[in-house]
This record gives structure tokens, sequence and C-alpha cells, in this order.
């Protein structure tokens, strides 16, 4: 079996560690996203009863990434490597939009992330040309794009 290192010809987006080591190409990535918790409070010598709204902290949502199975062991090696080290193996994940030419458009930065959740293929013997697909949950610490 050749080895691939993406199974999809047409994905128009990078997903990178640290800006650097690409881990496989992904065919989704869903969930890239922040929210701002907003405090309500009313001061008490206001002389309208209605409430401000402060901000308050932050969270980044989880982001999911599914590719079709491929020979990388860096995902799995990270997974391993997050089960021993904690903290240690947070890393910066960088998701790239291209455009046609494949020149970058937009990035996604991740900063702090852990893998969270591995799922594994489902493996049906259906005869049929379904592409067995791995899915992986990171969790991050801080978000920001770069345009």
């Amino acid at each position: 079996m050749a080895e691939r290192t993406t199974p999809y010809g047409a994905f128009n987006f990078v997903v990178n560690f640290d800006g650097g080591e690409e881990f496989g190409g992904f065919s989704d990535v869903s969930g890239i996203g922040t929210e701002l918790t907003v405090a309500e409070y009313r001061a008490g010598n206001d002389k309208e009863n209605h409430v401000r709204k402060v901000a308050g902290i932050h969270k980044v949502a989880d982001v999911t990434c599914k590719r079709g199975i491929v020979n990388f062991d860096s995902l799995w090696a990270w997974i391993q490597q997050s089960r021993t080290d904690g903290p240690a193996a947070q890393k910066t994940v960088a998701i790239t939009m291209m455009d046609e030419a494949r020149k970058p458009v937009r990035t996604w930065v991740l900063r702090g992330c852990i893998p969270m959740k591995y799922t594994g293929p489902t493996l049906a013997a259906k005869g049929g040309t379904d592409v067995a697909m791995e899915e992986i949950v990171l969790s991050a610490e801080g978000f920001e794009i770069q345009a």
C-alpha cells in the first residue's frame, strides 16, 4: 500500500502544529469560535433602574477535525504525550484556509491546545467506497484570527 499524506484532493485548508509540522490532511474542521461572558450589575447610585453589562472572561470552543486514515504518527504521539505530560504537551495549532492557488487567505490560531478526544473509524465490510474516518477534538485556551 502506498504511503499517503492526504486522502483528499480538494481540501482547501491546512492544519499545523506550532506553525510548522502538518499533522494530516483533514476533510472537515468545525467548531472554531470564542465566547465572551457578560456580567450584569446595577450601580447603587444609578437614577434609572437598569443593568449595566461588563465583559467578563472568555472561553474558546472545542474544535473537531475529521480525516481519512493516513500514515501520520504525530497525532497519536501527541495524544500519548498529553496523557503523560499533561499541560507540558500543549501546542499551538494553526488552521489556514487556502485559495485556489494554494495561497493563505486566513488563519485561525488555537493556543494551548491539547487533544481532548479521539474517535477511531467505524469499520464495516460494506464493499463500498467509504473512507475510514478518524476524529480528533481539540481543547484550546486561546484563540486569534490572522488575515
